[in-house]
């Protein structure tokens, strides 16, 4: 064979020569498959508390070394975010359910819910909506809650009623207010110690006076036909605890923050995401305590933002594995390529079934000599035929050595080799036994 005429150091060097790309490619492979995935997020937020969040949440996937990581593009709030996203320029967006085009938008996780707060100075004689009739009502936020007031219009006919809303910057709220600019604030707010305290910060209060609550008794119908709301009641308590205010649970809307990612988002990267998320919000909770809101989106099929398959194969326990997904391919591909290898050898022996073979011809030859040696008569004819089958296993052997695929292997010539030995062997004694005789076998 050519290989036992190399040096052992050459076959180490090809040996190794072999192995180092099919290691690089199996290290590559692996480092492709199980590299991070970068994913740009939109998210914007009047006061900024958004976009901390994503902050902080992009930099806990970091620090976890999860395989999903965030870019955050910030905005200046919650309507360009979805402009951004409804635009196709970012994968994800921070968005609130009830404002702009979530069409192609499916939701992730809830990270924040957000309640819509009418509020009344103290002493003020209005204690529910058809107080405000003739009133002007501030809008904290303005733009981002034009749907909202809208609804609140339509259902209350506040039209008729010439309840005026004016646009409030957050800065400007509190002079409105002690102007006598607005009569009463409306304001969406999640229900975190942050906004509580900025809200009471809004109205003088003592042990005796503290801002009215009004409260949004249609909130139930409004649920029913703008399916981005949801009806809540507000705890007891929630803006002050003694005196409580409220004095008793307060009906009013609840609306949702969600991060939400594209439908063309794979299921793997959408799972991941999630559960990357939920990891990252338990870590993060004593830093960032709004996180406490984020939770899983509804799984149901008439849920007003559908939730990503990918996400709710996290939430509801049947993300696939490596495994699970590819097992079938792993075990199956060799058998299959086995298969085939089979059936082409198959074939293509078929297919030279009718040539002959050199091979066959040497050993054909080979068998002849038993035929020859029976049939010898004479002692120096066997000598002759013991050189040419010497003659023969060396050519066999220099084929051997030249690397010829057709040569005949060893254990076949050994095998004939020692037959004619045998033979020419059984043959002499005979010979010699009877000098003078004509033998025939």
């Amino acid at each position: 064979m050519v290989s036992e005429r190399m040096p052992i150091w050459l076959r180490f060097v090809i040996v190794a020569g072999a192995l180092v790309p099919v290691v690089g490619a199996g290290l590559f492979g692996y480092r492709w498959y199980f590299r991070p995935t970068t994913l740009t997020i939109a998210v914007g937020s009047l006061d900024g508390e958004a976009t901390r969040l994503v902050s902080g949440l992009a930099s806990r996937l970091a620090a976890m070394n999860a395989s999903i990581r965030l870019k955050s593009v910030e905005t200046t709030n919650a309507v360009d975010a979805a402009d951004l996203f409804a635009s196709n320029k970012v994968d994800l967006a921070v968005v609130r359910g009830d404002v702009g085009d979530l069409s192609q938008a499916q939701a992730v996780v809830v990270l924040a819910h957000a309640v819509v707060l009418l509020v009344a100075p103290p002493g003020s004689a209005i204690t529910d909506i058809a107080g405000l009739k003739r009133a002007s009502v501030g809008v904290v936020g303005g733009e981002i809650n034009r749907n909202l007031v809208g609804v609140l219009t339509k259902e209350y006919d506040l039209g008729r009623a010439n309840v005026s809303f004016r646009n409030l910057a957050p800065a400007d709220t509190r002079r409105a207010l002690d102007a006598k600019e607005v009569r009463a604030i409306l304001v969406v707010v999640p229900l975190a110690e942050k906004y509580l305290t900025l809200l009471r910060g809004l109205f003088p209060q003592n042990a005796k006076t503290a801002p009215i609550l009004i409260p949004i008794e249609a909130a139930g119908a409004i649920a029913e036909k703008q399916r981005a709301y949801e009806s809540f009641d507000l705890p007891k308590g929630t803006l002050r605890g003694s005196p409580a205010v409220p004095d008793d649970d307060l009906t009013t809307l609840r609306v949702s923050f969600y991060v939400v990612a594209r439908k063309q988002l794979g299921d793997d990267v959408a799972g991941a995401l999630a559960e990357a998320l939920m990891k990252a919000r338990r870590d993060l909770l004593g830093e960032l305590p709004i996180l406490s809101q984020m939770t899983a989106p509804s799984t149901d099929s008439d849920a007003f933002l559908p939730v990503h398959p990918g996400a709710a194969a996290f939430f509801n326990g049947t993300q696939q594995s490596f495994l699970d997904k590819w097992g079938n391919a792993i075990f199956l591909t060799p058998m299959i390529i086995g298969g085939l290898i089979s059936v082409a050898a198959a074939a293509w022996k078929f297919l030279r079934a009718g040539e002959s073979s050199k091979d066959e011809r040497g050993l054909d030859a080979l068998y002849a000599l038993g035929a020859r040696i029976r049939m010898t008569e004479a002692e120096p004819e066997l000598s002759d035929i013991e050189t040419e089958i010497d003659r023969v296993l060396q050519a066999q052997r220099a084929r051997t050595a030249a690397g010829d695929e057709n040569a005949l292997d060893v254990t076949t010539l050994n095998v004939v080799a020692h037959r004619l030995q045998s033979l020419i062997h059984d043959r002499r004694i005979l010979l010699s036994a009877q000098p003078e005789s004509k033998i025939r076998v």
